[in-house]
Order: C-alpha cells, then sequence, then structure tokens
C-alpha cells in the first residue's frame, strides 16, 4: 500500500475513475449485446432504435474517454453495415 500523501491521494483517484470507466464500459457491452440480439431477431423497427442508442453509448463512452474514439468508430461501422444489412431484408 501507499506510504506518501500524495501516493495515497493517487490510489483515491485511481479507485473513483476505475469505478466510473467500468460503468461506462458496462453500458457500452450491455447496449451492444441488446442490439446484436435485436438484430438475430431481424425486426427492423427494434434494430433502428438500439442501433441508436448503441451509438450514443459508443459517442459518450469517447467522450468520457474510457474508449479510444478509432475503436468506436470501429464498433460503429461494422455495426451499421449489419443493420443495413437486415433493413434490406425487410
Amino acid at each position: 500500500m501507499a506510504n506518501h500523501v500524495s501516493s495515497l491521494k493517487r490510489a483515491r483517484q485511481t479507485e473513483r475513475k476505475t469505478g466510473v470507466n467500468r460503468a461506462n464500459k458496462t453500458r457500452v457491452r450491455s447496449s451492444l449485446r441488446a442490439l446484436r440480439e435485436a438484430l438475430q431477431k431481424g425486426d427492423a423497427k427494434s434494430v433502428g432504435e438500439q442501433y441508436r442508442a448503441t451509438v450514443s453509448a459508443l459517442d459518450k463512452s469517447v467522450q468520457k474517454g474510457t474508449l479510444h474514439k478509432n475503436t468506436a468508430s470501429r464498433y460503429k461501422s461494422r455495426l451499421s453495415a449489419r443493420v443495413k444489412a437486415v433493413s434490406a431484408k425487410a
């Protein structure tokens, strides 16, 4: 464990930020999972709604520094291709 005052403070900050990052990552993963499930069902309307929610969660995680912007962009690109494929079938 840390002994200096500054390292104790840094340990407290790390705990707090770890909790925030974990919450953000959980929100993104849950949203991605829900979108993938909607894609498997094939309902175009629910897929569209879930896609918008997922993109919003990805963008917020980039703003908060949880995900890199290129990572979020890659997710959005791949997901949009799958959403378009479902929309084309419907």
